[in-house]
């Protein structure tokens, strides 16, 4: 199969990535102005020819949730903020364990432990630093799925033990661009967060990290980001829609919808497929609320291979059934390199939770109605 358009832009960006050569800003900022529909094929065609036709699932678990001291606008669990979410410290090893237990039933390959802090200390917090080696052994030795975390700021040493514990993907977003960052966040810097990726992927991690789109920032940002983690180099590139949350800076700012058309998000995506051939572009949080039902399997036609499932750190997400009747719309299917699963069991599954929570949310009816 060759791949043909009149767009000369999109044709030759095409051409050139999958001669191997890395597209740079110039070509993403031409890019991003061209119409959604030629570059979503462009990028979905790209992803056929160095992917493997499957959705890659990750699933996280919020192990310890609330009372942070950054400010970063869009995120309920800071300190500064007051969005009502529940709090509490590390969890228990064990219950992360069966959160992990859960997400490989349920078709994920990877499980990622999220702390909400600016970084898990060995130094500063050396119990709560043990706990979280225990919960990585337990999901290592007990589940298929590969372990990943995401604890904030590291040194080099925590990094080179969290290596040596076996962490697959480090997670560590750089939210946008360069630019925009100070927008967005004070108590921090951007090049803090890429100083993190950097000893992550020194000491032998694979990098996720990604970014949060209609936040407000333009459509030069949203390139500038994505090339400087082409500069990081990351193989998991996760792709948040802000759900703006009452309470937080930007969800009084921004009201109840994130600055961002579906348009937009789509093109994005394509985009960033193309500046990253090779990376799993993970659709993740706030995809439900800024897409219709029907229109969730756009960015898996648009060059986006990955997906995080489940819930969120402090919202609800969809079903691992319903993600796997999207990935099957858009053509594609679960991977299963990892975690071998059964799609059908996990849809049916899907299916009676959902008429259980039906049932439980009716009103119980009386003999005399029945009578009536």
């Amino acid at each position: 199969m060759v791949y043909e358009t009149d767009n000369t832009t999109i044709a030759d960006a095409v051409e050139r990535v999958l001669a191997g050569e890395r597209l740079d800003r110039r070509d993403g900022l031409a890019l991003i102005a061209q119409p959604v529909g030629e570059l979503a094929a462009a990028a979905d065609y790209v992803r056929a020819q160095f992917g493997d036709d499957t959705v890659d699932a990750c699933s996280i678990v919020n192990a310890k949730a609330g009372n942070c001291a950054e400010d970063c606008g869009f995120c309920a669990q800071s300190v500064h903020f007051d969005a009502g979410i529940e709090t509490y410290g590390f969890l228990n090893p064990e219950e992360i364990l069966e959160a992990a237990k859960r997400a490989e039933r349920d078709g994920s390959q990877r499980f990622g432990i999220v702390v909400a802090e600016k970084g898990v200390s060995k130094e500063r917090r050396p119990d709560e630093w043990q706990e979280v080696l225990r919960a990585i052994r337990l999901v290592r030795d007990e589940t298929n799925v590969e372990v990943d975390a995401s604890l904030g700021i590291l040194t080099e040493t925590e990094a080179q033990i969290l290596a040596n514990e076996g962490i697959n993907h480090y997670n560590h977003n750089i939210e946008t661009s360069p630019r925009f960052f100070p927008e967005i966040v004070g108590t921090h810097s951007f090049e803090d967060r890429v100083e993190t990726l950097e000893i992550a992927k020194a000491v032998g991690m694979d990098l996720c990290a990604g970014v949060i789109l209609g936040m407000g920032e333009t459509p030069t940002d949203r390139v500038d980001a994505a090339i400087a983690l082409q500069e990081i180099g990351v193989s998991s590139l996760p792709v948040n829609v802000l759900n703006p949350i009452e309470g937080t800076s930007l969800g009084d700012r921004l009201g109840e919808d994130a600055a961002i058309s579906t348009d937009e998000i789509i093109r994005t995506i394509a985009v960033y497929r193309l500046l990253h051939p090779h990376a799993r572009v993970r659709l993740t949080g706030g995809r439900e609320v800024n897409l219709e039902t029907d229109e969730q399997h756009l960015p898996f036609e648009a060059g986006a291979d990955g997906i995080l499932t489940g819930d969120y750190l402090t919202t609800s997400g969809q079903s691992p059934g319903d993600d796997i009747e999207v990935m099957e719309r858009a053509g594609m299917e679960p991977n299963m390199a990892v975690n071998e699963f059964d799609t059908e069991a996990v849809k049916a599954r899907t299916t009676r939770e959902r008429r259980t929570i039906k049932t439980a949310a009716e009103p119980a009816i009386s003999n005399a109605e029945l009578e009536e």
